[in-house]
């Protein structure tokens, strides 16, 4: 089963993505995104390499956003695939992940994403963010309603990750509509006390 708490990096440059990825391990988190922009591959490779021994370290999961060969290379948990990213079923191809993640911000991305039977969907986004280049839709809580009711309607199951500007306020309210876990990265990344932040996140999340 996925943990329901989903880091995803950032910094302003890869060593400070690594050094944000170990903080949110030594909080506690046991899934880490790695999600390295613009940058030669060599230099993903690199650093997925050292983010993959810092989450067996800590006995968490790595997935590598975007980059099937950067995941097949550090032998990486998993890939997460955006909507613009190579296809799901061409991915598979190259690499063995035990888990395929992708983007979706509409109901038809839902169901795109489904057909491709991947492992979880990031759905999203939840507000506006500054993490995305392209930021797509905001949902607001009444999208996720919207599209997690028809998800139910379908009885589609794959688990829903919502991402995007989340703050701590807003879990409970997500959890009680019915997503699965929980996508961060400013809130952790610039969180004083991190290990109470994730704490709080994933008691939120159980209760749920």
């Amino acid at each position: 089963m996925l943990p329901k708490l989903q880091y995803i990096s950032q910094g302003k440059n890869p060593g400070e993505h690594l050094d944000n990825i170990r903080h949110a391990l030594e909080a506690g988190v046991k899934l880490v995104q790695l999600r390295l922009k613009n940058i030669e591959e060599r230099i993903f490779a690199e650093h997925a390499k050292k983010a993959q021994e810092l989450c067996e370290k800590h006995n968490a999961f790595l997935v590598i956003n975007d980059n099937p060969m950067v995941a097949k290379a550090c032998g990486s948990f998993g890939l997460h695939l955006g909507l613009d990213d190579m296809p799901v079923h061409e991915a598979k191809k190259i690499v063995n992940a035990k888990a395929i993640g992708g983007t979706a911000n509409t109901f038809e991305h839902i169901q795109q994403r489904c057909s491709e039977n991947v492992s979880y969907i990031g759905l999203g986004p939840y507000r506006f963010t500054t993490t995305k280049e392209k930021l797509s839709p905001v949902l607001g809580i009444s999208g996720y309603d919207n599209i997690l009711t028809k998800m139910k309607e379908h009885q589609m199951n794959t688990p829903v990750y919502a991402i995007g500007g989340i703050e701590l306020n807003d879990i409970a309210g997500l959890a009680e509509k019915g997503v699965y876990g929980i996508a961060v990265s400013g809130m952790l990344t610039h969180a004083q006390d991190k290990k109470s932040i994730v704490k709080q996140i994933n008691k939120i999340l159980k209760d749920a």
